[in-house]
């Protein structure tokens, strides 16, 4: 009989962000390495068997490769000696205003994607991807992200914007998302291996000071490049199982300019 696994349920009865000790909560290994037209930060980490409940042990590195063509390049590897769920992602928040004042509303954002994944009350993946014509899940055409938050279509209205998987459509040297800002011209694109981005434009107070106020709602946004979540309970959400013998390989660049 296979072993079963409960894994910690640390948001609303689910399992979000590898856990409450995840691998974000750790202290990792790390080297820097120099050349002519670029630099790169080699983090390693060795997860033990078990932790945070997950089986096997995990062999993970994360590369950050900064160039000379103004792109920051995330690279994740990883190896383990048991079969287990690794869907690693970055959840940096962006905000081109150049202070943490203005909020993202007035962003623009393209994503290249047909379809979103449409969510549960829990925020939790139905299984349903959903069309994005004719919805505020549309940004196939740039648009600002107010357009989420003002609208009342259900699934915007549930999460006070944008907290959702995108299906991204597949294409050698696409670009997978972008976010520009018209008042200071900053740009960033987004290409990436991975087949979904989830976009989330922190839709509720941070918690967090700057100059003496408290951080709004809508202060920044991500552009979160990683596999189905929740694939292990969805047919058609593809294989975000690691097991022994093989190599997780997958590789995310955001590219820095101003127009």
């Amino acid at each position: 009989m296979e072993k079963k696994y409960q894994l910690a349920q640390n948001n609303n009865g689910n399992h979000l962000h590898g856990g409450v000790d995840g691998l974000d909560t750790k202290v990792w290994d790390y080297k820097v390495e120099e050349e002519v037209t670029e630099a790169r930060i080699i983090f390693t980490y060795e997860d033990p068997a078990e932790s945070n409940d997950y089986p096997g042990a995990l062999s993970v590195t994360v590369i950050y490769t900064f160039n000379d063509e103004n792109e920051w390049k995330i690279t994740y590897k990883a190896t383990t000696d048991a079969s287990t769920l690794y869907n690693p992602t970055n959840h940096v928040y962006f905000n081109l205003n150049g202070d943490m004042e203005g909020t993202i509303l007035e962003h623009n954002l393209y994503v290249n994607a047909e379809k979103f994944v449409e969510l549960n009350d829990n925020t939790i993946p139905t299984g349903n991807k959903v069309a994005v014509e004719g919805t505020p899940f549309d940004f196939r055409t740039p648009s600002q992200t107010k357009q989420a938050t003002e609208s009342d279509h259900p699934q915007t209205k549930a999460v006070s914007g944008l907290d959702h998987p995108f299906v991204l459509n597949s294409g050698a040297n696409d670009i997978s998302a972008s976010i520009s800002d018209q008042k200071s011209g900053r740009r960033i694109e987004m290409t990436t291996t991975e087949p979904i981005v989830v976009v989330f434009m922190h839709n509720g107070p941070s918690g967090f000071e700057y100059k003496g106020k408290n951080l709004p709602a809508y202060v920044g946004i991500t552009l979160e490049s990683q596999g189905y979540p929740d694939a292990i309970n969805h047919d058609d959400f593809g294989n975000t199982i690691l097991n022994p013998g093989e190599t997780y390989l997958s590789e995310t660049v955001y590219k820095f300019s101003v127009e």
